[in-house]
């Protein structure tokens, strides 16, 4: 997956159908950004096949920037912000909740920087072999700091939920972190979407236990009338 534009564009189409199924097992209006998570997987994903596009054939070459811009967005701003914004609404404990509201606080801070950093330096992005090799030249004294602090509010936050599910939730994303950056390090940017499908499996059992709890509960309480 994500070695080519057919490979983006059907690793696309899949997620995009995960992400019709997961929004449609909402039952609260909470549940709405995390059950989101496997349709923006798509239209990142969809973004990154347009990128390859626009790479291989100039007639396109117009589309490069936009959808290298699109699919940097998600994944340098959206994804430290939404992923602990969307466990803290799913959260039901108090000790938990306050754990993941301060890691959603840590998550606004850095893709703020981030988004900054995409409109005041310079992108690029090539391709490199099988694989999408973007250059950011961000400051470079603040890309370590920058880095912990994606990863605390990324890969943390799963954990610090109350739910099982959720903790596997962030197995995967560590394995895959960390599985990028040790075998895939120049291209871990495009790498990650070859675990998104799985991410989006895992996002979409959650939302299915919770609306199955959601409706016993509705049950157990009209019973009681």
């Amino acid at each position: 997956m994500c070695f080519s534009a057919g490979a983006s564009f059907g690793a696309s189409a899949v997620l995009a159908t995960v992400g019709v199924v997961t929004l449609r097992k909402v039952q609260t209006p909470n549940q709405l950004p995390f059950a989101s998570i496997p349709i923006l997987f798509a239209i990142q994903q969809f973004s990154e096949g347009m990128l390859w596009v626009a790479l291989s054939n100039s007639d396109y070459s117009a589309w490069q920037n936009i959808s290298m811009y699109v699919f940097l967005t998600f994944a340098q701003v959206i994804w430290p912000l939404l992923v602990p914004l969307s466990i803290w609404m799913v959260e039901k404990r108090e000790k938990e909740k306050r754990i993941l509201l301060f890691l959603t606080g840590v998550g606004v801070i850095v893709a703020s920087y981030l988004a900054y950093c995409i409109v005041a330096y310079p992108l690029h992005a090539q391709i490199v072999g099988y694989h999408i090799s973007y250059t950011l030249e961000f400051p470079y004294q603040l890309v370590q700091i920058s880095g912990i602090l994606y990863f605390i509010s990324t890969v943390l936050s799963p954990f610090m939920s109350s739910q099982k599910r959720m903790k596997l939730l962030g197995v995967t994303i560590l394995a895959a972190h960390f599985i990028s950056k040790m075998f895939f390090s120049e291209f871990a940017l495009s790498v990650w979407c070859f675990f998104a499908a799985g991410l989006s499996i895992i996002v979409l059992s959650v939302i299915t236990l919770q609306s199955k709890d959601s409706q016993q509960t509705v049950k157990l309480f009209s019973w009681r009338d």
